[in-house]
């Protein structure tokens, strides 16, 4: 019996799974309820390994049935759900219609790469640092390539359409805020996407197999999975045509071996071979095979070790100290803290779970959360921040709690997200231009939502901001509204640790009772 089935399932598999997830993150529109996040990234390796960490419980344990998927038929995390895998698979399709290549052929593995790699991400781990896997995890790059690449596209050629149908009447669709772009924003996703589609393109799944450690740690396994790809000598005529279908590069035809931890059982050397010859079968013991030690490997390992070990000490941010000979808003803030999401109870709770998989960004409605640089210092790059020179978090969302996959954001009652206390603000009174330009103001008041910012008499015909730290919830309204640029007269420096804030007190209205109209 031909299996020649089995690829058209895993291309079903895989091509659902690499719509819902890239829905996810070019949902400009919000057709998908943020509730789903959690089902359709269930089954996410690396996300689903922090959470469960964070929340041992069934509803995190989606990475199990990814080892059980494993041990059982390979690496089919990496062929069918990993979006990252797939996108591979759709630019080596188009490279093979386009004539960019025509067929692959067998190569030896690089392993004086690939356990290094791995060896430094586990390196880094043990320091408490995600860096290394924020940067390779395919999840997550998936999701910077298109939250950060392929969204602010769309978004684009949808206001540019709009635009033009406006002209005929037409407006159906209508412009969408282009979210603010910079070349922090971008660096990594451009250079991870760029690195995708040159590999993919001329080697096919070379990333997969030599620099991303979830398919490294699933070869391991792979390695004695149940099924596997098996070649029968006895019908075999060496033709090649598996070799050439194989884009993991890992069928060696003169020897009819297959090299089961860097095979992605994509099937597609089932569907080529005109013998039958290659049958994805149960093995009941793998053939045994002296193979002798590298040790060049261990070496390699061991120096990393003291290079992941110094490189993860980088990570402490400069900040500006006041000057008297600048003016005051050229006078930098300062800030001990970054400010982190609501729900991420502390920055250490936050950066050491956090992927870097920027689905919080692309679902917050006021696009205050953003990539960071060095705002958690170096091996904390690109873990989303709350940036208030762009925007300030709304008072009653709670959408990042609700979508992240990692529990680096935890889910937020309304209640509850409207006295956590991120931040405390700050106030600099010889920056206000109240004190500097003797004019009335009161944007930082007009803007707070729980009144920790209020106006009180100043001099005459004038009144100047008086803030309450206690009830300040660290959402950063009033410091995107002060006018005072680049460094405002008041701001958010975060906490810590985030803290609960006190209530706010409401005045209570003086109404007057009338038994009869009053006219």
């Amino acid at each position: 019996m031909k299996q020649k089935h089995l690829k058209i399932i895993r291309v079903i598999i895989a091509v659902l799974f690499l719509v819902l997830i890239a829905a996810l993150f070019l949902d400009f529109r919000e057709f998908i309820p943020a509730a789903w996040a959690d089902r359709i990234l269930f089954l996410q390796f690396v996300p689903s390994v922090i959470r469960f960490i964070t929340i041992p419980a069934l509803a995190a344990a989606g990475f199990f049935i990814i080892l059980i998927l494993t041990a059982l038929f390979g690496r089919v995390y990496c062929s069918a759900i990993c979006p990252l895998g797939i996108l591979q698979d759709v630019f080596s399709w188009l490279s093979k219609k386009t004539g960019l290549i025509k067929r692959y052929k067998f190569k030896k593995a690089l392993n004086y790469l690939r356990y290094p790699i791995l060896g430094l991400t586990v390196v880094f781990l043990l320091f408490g640092s995600l860096f290394v896997l924020n940067l390779l995890d395919p999840y997550s790059s998936f999701g910077r390539i298109f939250s950060d690449v392929i969204r602010p596209g769309l978004i684009a050629a949808n206001n540019g359409l709009a635009g033009l149908l406006e002209r005929f009447d037409v407006y159906f669709l209508y412009r969408h805020n282009l979210e603010l772009i910079t070349w922090r924003t971008v660096l990594i996703p451009v250079i991870t996407f760029a690195l995708i589609i040159g590999l993919s393109l001329y080697y096919g799944r070379l990333y997969c197999n030599t620099i991303c450690p979830v398919g490294t740690v699933l070869g391991f396994l792979s390695r004695v999975s149940l099924f596997q790809i098996k070649m029968d000598a006895s019908t075999c005529t060496k033709c090649g045509k598996c070799s050439f279908a194989c884009k993991s590069n890992c069928i060696h035809v003169k020897t009819l071996e297959v090299d089961q931890s860097r095979c992605v059982a994509c099937y597609n050397c089932i569907s080529v071979c005109p013998e039958n010859s290659i049958r994805y079968e149960r093995t009941s013991m793998i053939t045994k095979k002296q193979v002798e030690t590298d040790t060049s490997k261990r070496n390699f390992i061991g120096k990393t070790v003291l290079y992941g070990a110094a490189l993860a000490g980088i990570s402490k941010r400069i900040w500006g100290q006041e000057s008297a000979d600048r003016p005051a808003g050229r006078i930098p803030n300062t800030i001990n803290h970054p400010v982190t999401p609501p729900g991420s109870m502390s920055i250490k709770h936050f950066t050491d779970r956090c992927t870097a998989c920027h689905l919080c960004v692309t679902v917050c409605p006021t696009s205050v959360l953003q990539p960071s640089f060095l705002e958690y210092g170096f091996t904390g790059m690109s873990q989303p921040h709350m940036d208030y020179s762009v925007e300030y978090c709304n008072f009653e969302c709670t959408k990042c709690g609700e979508v992240c996959p990692t529990g680096a954001i935890l889910p937020l009652t309304v209640e509850d997200k409207k006295l956590e206390q991120t931040g405390q603000v700050h106030f600099i009174i010889e920056k206000c231009i109240v004190y500097t330009d003797n004019t009335a103001c009161g944007s930082c008041s007009e803007h707070c939502p729980t009144q920790a910012v209020r106006m009180v008499p100043y001099k005459e015909g004038l009144t100047i901001p008086e803030t309450d730290p206690d009830i300040c919830i660290g959402c950063g309204a009033c410091e995107f509204a002060c006018p005072v640029k680049p460094h405002t007269a008041i701001y958010v420096d975060g906490n810590e640790v985030h803290q609960v804030a006190k209530a706010p007190h409401i005045e209570e209205l003086n109404v007057m009772e009338h038994e009869d109209f009053p006219f």
